[in-house]
Parts: C-alpha cells; structure tokens; sequence
C-alpha cells in the first residue's frame, strides 16, 4: 500500500508541474501580446464607406494594426476601434483617412505624418487613445472616386460611336454563326473524324515504335544495325586486299621500271645482271715436237 501511495504522489506532482508550465506559457503569451499591441479609437465625422471588421490599419502604407470593431454613435458618427503596434510612432498630429485597394476594393484606415516631438494621442473617458479622422481627407477621397468615375464616363461617351459599331459587328457575327450552325456543326465533325483518324495513326505508331515484342521499328533498326555492322567488316576486308593489290601493282611498275627486259622476256628476279664477255686472245704457242716416224719405222 505504501509503494503505491508513493506512485500516486510522483504521479500527482508530474501532473502539477506540466499544468504549472502550461499555465505559465499562455501567461506569458497574453502578456506579449498583450505589450506587443494596444487599442486606438477612430472617429469618423461623417461616412466611412467599406470599412469593416478586420480591416488593416497602415501608417505611411505600413501595415501596424487591424480593425476589431465598427459602430455608430450618432447617425453622423463612425466609431472603429483598432488594435495597433505599440511602436508605431502615432502622434497627436497624426493625419486619419481611408485608403481603398481598387474601386470595389475593403476601406483601410490610414495614418499618416505626425512631428516627432509632438504629444502623444489624447486620452477617451476610459483611457483609450482616440483620433479623429481628417473630414478633408475624406472628401478627397470621395472625389477621386468620382473623378475616376467621370473619367470612365467620358472614354464611354467619347467613343460611344466606336463602341456601337462594335456591338454591331458582334451581333453581325453571332448572326453569321446562327445562319451557317448547321455548316459549323459538319466542320466540326470533320474535325472529330481527322482527330480521330490523327489517334489511330498515333495507336500505328506507337504500335511500331514499341510494342509486346519488342516492335517491328525497333527490329527494323536491330536489322540496319546488323546490316551496317556486316558491310564495315566487308568493306574493311576489301580495303584490306586493295592495299595489297596496290602494293602488288606498285612493285611491278618498280621492276620494270629497273629492268624492263626481264619483265618482258622472263628470268629469274634473282639473277645477277650479265656481264660482258671479255675478249678473244690467241692461244699460246707450243715448243716444236719432234716428228712423228713414218708408220712402220721404230722409234730410235
């Protein structure tokens, strides 16, 4: 009993401490948050056409903050309240508008300039910072969206004639389409029997190029491979023998060359040139010789 109280304990105290850590991270994350930003009041003396929950809030087009809430105070006062960065040098100063991205656009709140050594943004009843958005800048907002408007409204009129001639030759087209449909709708199955006749061939191909043994593209190349492996070696044996009967050719032109009257009437290639046979000279003369006695005598 003793050694499983002591796990109940271990057990209970390991809970506590990873709660402990757990505890103290949210805390410490809410108090970051809680330094890194704080809130601001937008007044607005009059419309504030497409400002919402979550708009952005730019100082000099630098993005500090977000819109949390828009309401009315009276029928002529807008109220936003923003969460801003808590380094955004906001002064009291500070000029407040409304920027728009595009002309159907979300409004955005904007800050702008403000002297650095002025004071800081005055304080509401319940100790938020409160500003009041600039009435003119308003209105010149206001008036570059109607000048862009009169802009697009002049190019219409401008070209009003133009523009009608276009919608006229449109609906001479589309009238030209509805006329010849049933022309279009061959065309077009004219099409369907080309593309189909395009995949079959594709299908050829393929079939060729490669297939289950191997396809009859690929032994077609295996075969002109074989066949120009043969002829190399062919042709490289009679190369071979041309160069011989060159050489042949080439020695005979050499001997006949040095002696064309062997080549012509024959001899050995070995024999040594004759040489020339030296004169005739008389013989030499014999000491006189007794006579010979007449047949019958004796020798004495």
């Amino acid at each position: 009993m003793e050694t499983r109280a002591n796990y109940v304990l271990i057990g209970a105290f390991t809970l506590a401490v990873f709660a402990a850590a757990f505890g103290f991270v949210l805390w410490f994350q809410s108090l970051h948050t809680t330094k890194q930003r704080s809130p601001i009041r937008i007044v607005f003396e009059g419309p504030a056409s497409g400002l919402r929950n979550g708009g952005s809030v730019n100082f000099n087009g630098i993005r500090i903050g977000e819109v949390v809430s828009v309401k009315l105070d009276n029928p002529r006062r807008v109220v936003a309240l923003a969460m801003v960065e808590n380094n955004a040098p906001i002064r009291k100063d500070t000029l407040v508008g409304l920027e728009f991205q595009g002309l159907t656009g979300v409004a955005a709140i904007s800050l702008k300039g403000g002297e650095e050594a002025a004071a800081p943004v005055p304080l509401d009843e319940d100790g938020v910072p409160v500003l009041t958005a600039d009435p003119n800048a308003l209105q010149d907002v206001t008036e570059a969206i109607r000048a862009t408007l009169q802009n697009v409204n002049r190019i219409v009129a401008d070209n009003q004639e133009s523009v009608k001639n276009s919608l006229r030759n449109l609906e001479t087209f589309t009238g030209a389409l509805a006329r010849n449909s049933e022309k279009i709708d061959n065309v077009m199955l004219r099409v369907d029997g080309v593309m189909g006749k395009a995949d079959s061939l594709m299908l050829g191909l393929n079939t060729i190029a490669g297939g289950a043994a191997g396809g009859e593209l690929n032994l077609m190349v295996k075969s002109i491979r074989e066949l120009a492996e043969d002829f190399d070696k062919r042709s490289g044996a009679l190369m071979a023998d041309g160069r011989r009967t060159l050489s042949d050719i080439s020695r005979a032109v050499n001997n006949f060359d040095r002696n064309p009257s062997r080549v012509i009437f024959g001899g050995s290639s070995n024999a040594a040139p004759a040489e020339p046979a030296p004169a005739a000279t008389a013989p030499p003369r014999q000491a006189p010789t007794a006579a010979a006695p007449p047949r019958g005598q004796k020798k004495q």
